[in-house]
């Protein structure tokens, strides 16, 4: 796994305050990870940006619609250069291998992975969408249907990282948000872990949001994470 493990997460309301963080960062330490609130108020010119100035960029936009428009979407997306995108397993097979061909078909082939359950998500919510098996047998079936797709992996909580791991085995990339130092608020995750625990249970990157971006010294906070990383 070239580079580091760290994503962070650029939670930002709009394109100004997403560059005064950046610049308080470098590629060595972390990459980027773009969501809606934010690709929303900056578009993709900020995203190109962000490529050209040599991080890697996770576009986290969770594309789930019908598959010849999830596909389109897989091939702008992958044209702007982004190290990783994602698609909602929800959305079934059929649109999962279809932006599997796209991906395969374009020039620039990012790291395509599925959405499984988001790390907000409890029993009770799985319950009142009708989701009755439980959160842990759900995550392990959707990212199966990742897999029968070709994607290269799942976004998944850290909390089922050890349990997909032993099922899928090594190349299949476990992308982690939920996770917390021992010390920070949880904000509203509800299924998290350290990142040394999330690394030691298997997950390949780590989504870190608010405990860098809100820290007086987000490098500090970075060099901390690498080496708590680093001892286990």
């Amino acid at each position: 796994m070239a580079g580091s493990c760290v994503i962070v997460a650029l939670d930002f309301p709009d394109a100004d305050t997403a560059r005064a963080f950046v610049k308080r960062v470098n590629p060595s330490l972390c990459r980027l990870k773009v969501g809606m609130e934010l690709f929303t108020s900056a578009g993709p010119d900020l995203v190109s940006q962000l490529v050209s100035s040599g991080f890697d960029v996770f576009l986290d936009l969770k594309y789930h619609d019908i598959p010849t428009t999830v596909a389109r979407a897989c091939t702008q997306a992958a044209g702007l250069g982004v190290w990783m995108i994602n698609v909602h397993t929800l959305g079934g097979g059929h649109m999962l291998a279809a932006a599997r061909e796209a991906i395969d078909h374009s020039t620039h082939r990012p790291l395509l992975v599925g959405v499984t359950l988001l790390t907000s998500h409890g029993d009770d919510d799985l319950a009142e969408i009708g989701l009755e098996r439980g959160l842990e047998k759900q995550v392990e079936r959707l990212a199966g249907i990742a897999r029968e797709a070709h994607l290269d992996g799942v976004v998944c909580s850290p909390q089922e990282a050890s349990r997909l791991r032993q099922r899928f085995g090594k190349k299949f990339v476990l992308v982690t948000p939920g996770v917390r130092q021992s010390a920070d608020v949880r904000d509203d995750q509800r299924r998290t872990l350290t990142p040394a625990e999330a690394v030691a249970d298997g997950a390949d990157y780590l989504v870190i949001g608010r405990p860098v971006t809100r820290a007086p010294d987000p490098v500090a906070v970075l060099y901390t994470i690498h080496r708590e990383i680093q001892s286990i």
